[in-house]
């Protein structure tokens, strides 16, 4: 059974920096990319980033703009969302899933963490 525990979320101030953590485990297949992605009260959800296990191949959504950096750290399975330059409209619940395809849509991934809560405040 594939799990997904996101972590790093809380509240920060506006132009601070967080960095939220995805750990997984459970995974019967050698490949797979994970995927962010966020939503915000009232919002649907959108994808951020997401990076192959394997090559660490990354992928960014439009709006991202170089303030969010997505990395993984093969041996501890876990993969990263750096987000710098933190803005009120960036509060959100985080989630990270899995998908053996790639991109952004958010049917495209089978199994998904319970997310971790994102506030920042002006």
């Amino acid at each position: 059974e594939v799990k997904l525990v996101e972590s790093g979320g809380g509240l920060v101030q506006a132009g601070g920096s967080l960095r939220l953590s995805c750990a997984a485990s459970g995974f019967t297949f050698d490949d797979y990319a994970v995927g962010w992605f966020r939503q915000a009260p009232g919002k649907e959800r959108e994808g951020i980033s997401c990076i192959r296990r394997s090559d660490g191949s990354a992928y960014y959504a439009d709006f991202v703009k170089g303030r969010f950096t997505i990395s993984r750290d093969n041996a501890k399975n876990t993969v990263y969302l750096q987000i710098n330059s933190l803005k009120p409209e960036d509060t959100a619940v985080y989630y990270c899933a899995v998908t053996r395809g790639w991109g952004l849509l958010d049917w495209q991934y089978n199994d998904w963490g319970q997310g971790t809560q994102v506030t920042v405040s002006s």
